[in-house]
């Protein structure tokens, strides 16, 4: 959650549509929904259960990046008038923080670490304009 908060909080202080908070859940939600996933293959795979049932854990991961589509979708919007899109790379932002906390759901923090760090630098570096300069309208998100 610290993670994903991290990347969050670049989103937040720019005042975009999905912050700290959000980032943090996502985050936590993809760790724990993978972490999990041991679980569920143990508990499925009782004698009672093993003919019937196969546990396939590449599905929670594909079940984690459909649900961020829906959220992603949902901090994107197209403004007709003024030609532009906002709300892009905070969406993208949310499917790089599911990438990190599946990550560390699989025990690979070291890179989860790094990716953070590159996520932040991408968002904060590269980033255009804010929403408060003259003519950023146009190159927001």
């Amino acid at each position: 959650m610290a993670l994903g908060g991290a990347v969050g909080y670049e989103r937040q202080l720019r005042g975009r549509p999905a912050g700290f908070r959000t980032h943090m859940l996502v985050a936590g939600a993809a760790a724990m929904l993978l972490g999990m996933t041991d679980l569920i293959a143990e508990h499925f795979n009782q004698e009672i259960y093993a003919p019937r049932v196969q546990i396939d854990p590449v599905r929670v991961i594909e079940a984690m990046i459909t649900a961020i589509a829906f959220i992603g979708a949902g901090t994107i919007i197209q403004h007709a008038r003024r030609d532009a899109v906002l709300g892009l790379t905070t969406a993208a932002s949310l499917l790089f923080t599911v990438s990190i906390g599946i990550a560390v759901g699989l025990g690979h923090l070291v890179l989860a670490i790094g990716v953070t760090v590159l996520a932040v630098l991408t968002l904060h570096v590269l980033s255009g304009p804010r929403p408060e300069d003259p003519g950023s309208a146009r190159h927001r998100d």
